[in-house]
């Protein structure tokens, strides 16, 4: 199971060792200790938050004002756990690190792929969501580590992340195969980038779900 679970997780080390080290590299521009972007990486483990603070933290933002925005950036992640309530298990600590590690990464490929038969989905699960972290942790702590001798323009590293979601993108695709769920997503994300520009993310997952139910519900009811 636990090689099963590696070869599986290898989309998200492809982007996250990437994106990490880029981060490891600009955090200290801020003149921390290397380990700070290790521990950033443990504790806190949220790329686009941990790029976000960056600039905070470099503007003298105060904890109190940091705290507060990771968390309204990250609140998308409280639909995702949505999917997973049952999958993960009962209430324990396994279970409770599964939702720490919950990110758009490890959701998007939890929910594109089918767990192997005889496996026992939810440490299935555990496992690809722990060597995901692995391999932010690993990112981060390279970039650190290797700031004092490179020395190159990080500009547009960031991008990583998007293109691992287009690969991700495309194994969903593969595999559900119908096109409503993308269209649904597709034009949420329209009109949120159109009229809520400064919580697009947000704004687009809420009406994807809403729309997603309500054609649930319009298709129960014509089956009654």
């Amino acid at each position: 199971m636990i090689k099963t679970a590696l070869k599986t997780s290898l989309p998200i080390l492809f982007g996250f060792i990437p994106l990490g080290i880029a981060f490891g590299l600009l955090f200290q521009e801020l003149n921390y200790p290397w380990y700070f972007a290790s521990l950033m990486g443990i504790i806190v483990y949220a790329g686009a938050a941990q790029f976000m603070a960056i600039g905070l933290l470099a503007a003298g933002v105060g904890l109190v004002e940091i705290a507060m925005s990771t968390f309204l950036l990250n609140s998308r992640h409280m639909f995702y756990g949505i999917a997973f309530l049952e999958s993960f298990g009962n209430w324990n600590l396994r279970k409770l690190y599964m939702i720490f590690g919950l990110t758009d990464e490890t959701y998007a490929l939890m929910t594109s792929i089918n767990v192997p038969n005889g496996f026992n989905k939810k440490k299935y699960f555990f496992f690809i969501t722990l060597f995901a972290q692995i391999y932010w942790v690993l990112g981060c702590t390279i970039g650190a580590l290797s700031s004092e001798i490179l020395s190159f323009n990080t500009e547009g590293m960031e991008f990583a992340a998007t293109a691992l979601f287009v690969v991700l993108l495309i194994e969903q695709w593969i595999m559900v195969k119908r096109l409503l769920p993308f269209m649904i997503g597709f034009i949420a994300s329209f009109i949120a980038l159109m009229f809520f520009i400064d919580h697009m993310l947000i704004v687009a997952i809420i009406i994807s779900i809403g729309s997603i139910l309500i054609f649930r519900l319009v298709n129960k009811s014509h089956d009654e």
